[in-house]
C-alpha cells in the first residue's frame, strides 16, 4: 500500500514541502515501511512543456499518473498563490483522467501568505479533488508563512502549532482515512499467563 505525496509548489524548497516532509516521518515512524510505503511526485519535476501541451504520452506525465494510480491515498500540498493552488498543480489534475482518484483518501495542504487565504483549501482544491472521484477528502492542513519560518541555517521549520495539526492529521490519514488498525496500548497477554478471581 502505498501513500503519494505530491508536492505542488515550483520551487524545490518551500512551506508546501515542509508539511510534505512532515507527513512523510510521521508516517515512516507509525507504520514499518514494508506494509506502507511513501513516495514522492515533485511536479516541478516533470516536462513543463509536456504539462503545457498536454502531452499524455511523455515518459514523466506517464510515470507520473501511474504513482497517482498505484496510490491508495494522496497527500497534496501547495502554495495559495491569489486565493487558489498553484498553477502547476492545477496543470496536472487537468492531465488526470476523470476518475483518477476514485476510491483514493486524499488529504490536502496548504501555505499561505496570511491566515486569509485559508479558504483556498475548501473552495478551490477541494471542489477539484471531488470532482476526480475522491473517496475521502480529510480535513486539511493549512499554514501561514508566520507557522513555517526559516531557521538559523535558513531551512524551513514548522512551528509548534502546526507540528501537532500534522499529527492529527496523520493520526487520521492513517485510522480513519486509510481503516490503519490502531496499535495495542498493551503486549497481548497469553491466555495460559491470565489470571482471575471468582
Amino acid at each position: 500500500m502505498t501513500v503519494l505525496l505530491i508536492a505542488g509548489s515550483p520551487t524545490e524548497h518551500s512551506r508546501s514541502v515542509t508539511l510534505l516532509d512532515g507527513v512523510e516521518q510521521r508516517l515512516l515512524a507509525a507504520v514499518d515501511h514494508r506494509r506502507l510505503g511513501a513516495e514522492r511526485l515533485r511536479i516541478r519535476d516533470l516536462s513543463p512543456q509536456a504539462l503545457l501541451l498536454a502531452d499524455w504520452g511523455h515518459p514523466s506525465v506517464v510515470r507520473a499518473i501511474e504513482q497517482v494510480a498505484n496510490a491508495r491515498a494522496l497527500v497534496v500540498a501547495t502554495p495559495v498563490y491569489k486565493a487558489a493552488y498553484s498553477g502547476v498543480l492545477k496543470v496536472f489534475l487537468d492531465l488526470l483522467p476523470q476518475d483518477a482518484l476514485k476510491g483514493k483518501v486524499v488529504l490536502p495542504m496548504a501555505t499561505g501568505g496570511s491566515p486569509h487565504h485559508m479558504l483556498a483549501l475548501d473552495y478551490a482544491l477541494r471542489p477539484v479533488l471531488q470532482s476526480l472521484g475522491a473517496r475521502h477528502i480529510l480535513p486539511g492542513v493549512y499554514a501561514s508563512d508566520g507557522q513555517i519560518p526559516k531557521d538559523a541555517d535558513g531551512e524551513y521549520q514548522a512551528g509548534e502549532e502546526i507540528q501537532a495539526r500534522l499529527d492529527d492529521a496523520v493520526h487520521l490519514l492513517l485510522h480513519e482515512g486509510l481503516r490503519w488498525p490502531a496499535s495495542p496500548v498493551f503486549a497481548p497477554i497469553p491466555f495460559v499467563q491470565a489470571s482471575y478471581s471468582v
